[in-house]
């Protein structure tokens, strides 16, 4: 019997990721605020407030940190409706979101425009 397909060199380190579990805490509401605003004032998610609070080995610093949404088929017609543009333009739809969101952070604190705030180059202007 073969070991069945090799992995792509890349994906060897992925294995103990792979094999990773997601937990969900079911807990009063009091306890899920209390631990959001824990991790928002550590600046850390709250998935890495969990583990220090459970005392578990946390990453240095953020593999990929990053903002996600999950989009389906309606979500990218609304937006692309919004920003003028084609649903199946998904990379287009990024951009003027992601070009969205940054204005939505610098009305909130014009004056405090962060070093991480970077605008996205070689897309189409937003409406």
């Amino acid at each position: 019997m073969s070991p069945g397909p090799r992995k792509p060199e890349r994906w060897q380190g992925s294995e103990t990721a792979l094999r990773a579990v997601q937990v969900a805490f079911d807990v009063e509401e009091a306890v899920m605020e209390a631990i959001r605003v824990a991790a928002f004032h550590a600046n850390v998610s709250t998935s890495t407030q969990i583990r220090s609070v459970l005392d578990l080995p946390v990453a240095a610093r953020p593999k990929r940190p990053r903002l996600t949404v999950t989009l389906d088929a309606a979500d990218y017609a609304l937006l692309a409706s919004r920003y003028g543009l084609a649903p199946d333009d998904r990379l287009g739809i990024k951009e003027a979101a992601t070009r969205e969101l940054i204005a939505f952070v610098q009305q909130q604190a014009p004056h405090t425009r962060s070093k991480s705030v970077r605008t996205v180059r070689n897309s189409k202007t937003v409406p």
